[in-house]
């Protein structure tokens, strides 16, 4: 995707997302996110390389890609003045939903986003959250095969924010593709099957939310001695590099006892205690900590999170198929 000031937004982006997967798209500030999520729904059309979303391509057939999916933009896009109740009568109408399903199914979403009780009540004087879980209804009145979330809890209070994550997961555990843009990495972790992560608009990695984290590091094993002594140390060092169990541990003392780090840790923790007892080594403390989202997005899209804040936008789409 390249703008008209010649700006390069999105550069040699290449994603199959299967369908019903859960899939997540993270990036530092101006990596192109939006960008590519708006190329995605036929917003913006891609100057190079082509995309399809169920099997349509959204340059030759946009009009049936648009009627085949939800968009959930990053401001709220229901009318304030009107009702819940109302604001679906109107995207039953947009998006041709026939009119013998019209009540039913509204009365069916109001009960899916837990707006029934204020079915009738103006939309303006609701909550942020609220008022996000009529917009995720009104997305979903034609139910479409593949949903488009960008970034759609910024803003909520951490109550209000699971309360979504809860009805994007029900839509998805009922079949739903949902490709989600999102700057909380906890809630990448929570929803989603796998993640791409895009920095100066390409995609750098892709992977579970597992497999992003042992890309980046090991598990790291803490232990607190009873009798920290040089000689308890030692003889400690010495029955974790004997250990058969830790695979290509790394051990640091500590004043207090030691560091361990190994792919396997957490499954040799119960084999290492058993060889320390034996060893007259006793154990007051431990703590076993895996590398978190954070650490991945932290490492990966590293440098320019850590030093500019705002990565530079310069990106272009270009295959997006289920």
């Amino acid at each position: 995707m390249t703008y008209d000031d010649g700006t390069e937004a999105v550069q040699g982006v290449s994603l199959d997302v299967d369908e019903g997967e859960f899939f997540g798209f993270l990036g530092p500030n101006g990596a192109g996110k939006t960008t590519t999520i708006k190329t995605l729904v036929t917003l913006l059309a891609p100057t190079q390389g082509s995309v399809r979303i169920n099997g349509y391509d959204t340059k030759t057939d946009p009009q049936a890609v648009r009627e085949s999916i939800g968009y959930m933009a990053q401001e709220t896009s229901i009318d304030f003045e009107l009702t819940p109740r109302e604001n679906l009568r109107v995207a039953c109408q947009m998006y041709g939903v026939p009119s013998d399903e019209r009540e039913e199914r509204i009365e069916s979403l109001l009960e899916l986003v837990d707006l029934r009780d204020v079915a009738d009540k103006r939309a303006e004087t609701f909550s942020g959250g609220m008022q996000k879980r009529l917009d995720t209804a009104t997305v979903l009145v034609h139910r479409p095969p593949v949903v488009f979330l960008d970034e759609p809890t910024t803003g909520l209070d951490p109550e209000a924010r699971l309360r979504v994550w809860n009805y994007f997961e029900e839509i998805n555990d009922r079949g739903t593709t949902v490709f989600l843009t999102t700057q909380y990495l906890e809630e990448a972790n929570e929803l989603c099957d796998r993640l791409a992560i895009l920095q100066d608009g390409q995609i750098t990695h892709t992977g579970t939310p597992d497999e992003l984290k042992s890309a980046i590091g090991t598990d790291t094993l803490t232990l607190s001695l009873k009798d920290p002594s040089d000689q308890k140390r030692r003889r400690a060092v010495h029955v974790v590099r004997q250990l058969d169990a830790l695979e290509a541990a790394t051990v640091e003392q500590t004043a207090e006892g030691l560091i361990i780090e190994a792919d396997n840790v957490r499954s040799a923790v119960g084999d290492l205690f058993t060889e320390l007892a034996a060893a007259d080594i006793t154990v007051t403390d431990f703590d076993v900590q895996s590398p978190t989202l954070d650490d991945v997005f932290l490492t990966l899209a590293g440098s320019e999170v850590e030093e500019n804040g705002i990565a530079t936008e310069t990106a272009t789409v270009q295959e997006v198929t289920r």
